[in-house]
């Protein structure tokens, strides 16, 4: 269905910012580039809404540090790679800084995740062409593991285990 796009009375209205804000942050974590993004959508002035989320953010209620962990989480629990947790973060506005930082406190073996995902995947069946090899390697690769895990990866997940 089309809603119509509701025009904002007053642009500077913290007060009606800080509800639309907190009522996205109650569906989920979000960045304060995302809300940023979102509130200047919906058309306020941008001064007033950094004004709003550096109140939220004084009182705890909005953390890109809080929400780079939650999203890497997800992510790694999903089996992405290192490459596609920073496409995301720089995506959603996130600090590489930051983001290395959380993945260094976070200490997550990239090979092991790679095996993990390729069994899941593939199974521990070898594959049967150089053609199916590569396309196992592209699925790895696409998931945004480093080539050295990605290679490594393959050969690991076929192996027998002891």
């Amino acid at each position: 269905m089309f809603q119509r796009k509701r025009e904002v009375k007053d642009p500077h209205d913290t007060q009606a910012i800080e509800q639309a804000v907190v009522f996205l942050l109650g569906r989920r974590e979000q960045s304060a580039a995302e809300l940023q993004r979102k509130m200047r959508a919906k058309g306020f002035h941008p001064d007033a809404v950094d004004e709003v989320l550096a109140s939220l953010q004084q009182r705890g209620w909005q953390s890109d540090e809080r929400f780079a962990e939650s999203l890497i989480r997800q992510r790694t629990e999903s089996c992405y790679g290192p490459l596609k947790i920073y496409a995301d973060m720089q995506q959603k506005g996130i600090d590489r800084g930051l983001t290395e930082a959380i993945l260094e406190r976070i200490n997550i073996n990239w090979q092991q995740l790679a095996v993990a995902r390729y069994q899941r995947r593939f199974g521990t069946e070898p594959p049967a062409d150089d053609k199916e090899a590569a396309r196992r390697q592209r699925h790895l690769a696409a998931r945004g593991f480093y080539p050295a895990d990605v290679y490594a990866a393959c050969k690991i997940a076929v192996q027998a285990p002891d």
